[in-house]
This record gives structure tokens, C-alpha cells and sequence, in this order.
């Protein structure tokens, strides 16, 4: 059962864009930290994004992030079998190295097995911000 009430789902997807009424500045919904907030070993992600399945624990939350050698374990093709992320904000780094409870990542900080040309260094702020020229 998926409970449902209209004005909290319109009001939570108002504030997730960035629009909704929040009386601090420059708040940001961080889909990485939620992630690993309410879902933290991915099960939630890996019933509705069944092209995820093979990837295991909270690293279903970021897996442009994972080695080529992991993604192809996982049986994931970014681009082909899932795609790249449209932007990537540079508030979620700090969440995307760590495991639930806090804990760095085993392998340490991750880079992007192959990053998207178009989108590289420009995180959610530049497509939100007046100033196109950086």
C-alpha cells in the first residue's frame, strides 16, 4: 500500500525543485543524502529500478560513481542499460564517499567511471543561475 495525499506530495515536489516555501537561503533537496537517509542498502531503488538489481548496497544511489570493472559486474551500461545523470551538484560529493552510518567507502573516494562531456564540473547551480558564462 502507498499512502497518498495530494497537497504533501505537490508541496514535496515544489520543495525538491527548489521552489517551495523555505525561509532558508540557498536550500537544496540532496536526492544523494535522502538516499542513504531513508534507503540506505538501496532496496526501495532496486524494486523500481530493476536495471539497478546487480548493484549492491547504497552504491544503487550513485552508480556513475562506480568503476567500469563494477558496472559491468552489476550488468549496468551507463548511457545504453541506464543513463547518465542530467546534473550532478557538487553539494552531493560529500554524501556519495559514504556508506549508511557515516562511514567512509571501502574502496575511498570514488570518481565517475566515465563522466558525461556535456555535464562535467557544472553542478545543479549552474543550470539554475543567471550567470551561464563559467
Amino acid at each position: 500500500k502507498v499512502d497518498y495525499d495530494v497537497c504533501s506530495n505537490y508541496g514535496n515536489w515544489l520543495y525538491s525543485a527548489g521552489i517551495g516555501n523555505d525561509p532558508r537561503d540557498n536550500r537544496k533537496f540532496n536526492m544523494i543524502k535522502q538516499g542513504l537517509d531513508y534507503d540506505g542498502n538501496g532496496d526501495y531503488v532496486r524494486l523500481w529500478v530493476p536495471e539497478l538489481q546487480g548493484i549492491k548496497g547504497a552504491d544503487i544511489h550513485s552508480p556513475w560513481t562506480l568503476s567500469s570493472a563494477a558496472l559491468s559486474q552489476a550488468g549496468v551500461t551507463l548511457g545504453e542499460t541506464y543513463p547518465w545523470p542530467v546534473v550532478t551538484a557538487p553539494e552531493w560529493s560529500r554524501h556519495i564517499s559514504q556508506r549508511p552510518g557515516g562511514s567512509p567507502h571501502p574502496r575511498g573516494r570514488r570518481g565517475p567511471a566515465q563522466a558525461p562531456a556535456q555535464h562535467k564540473d557544472r553542478g545543479i547551480d549552474f543550470y539554475f543561475s543567471r550567470k551561464k558564462d563559467v
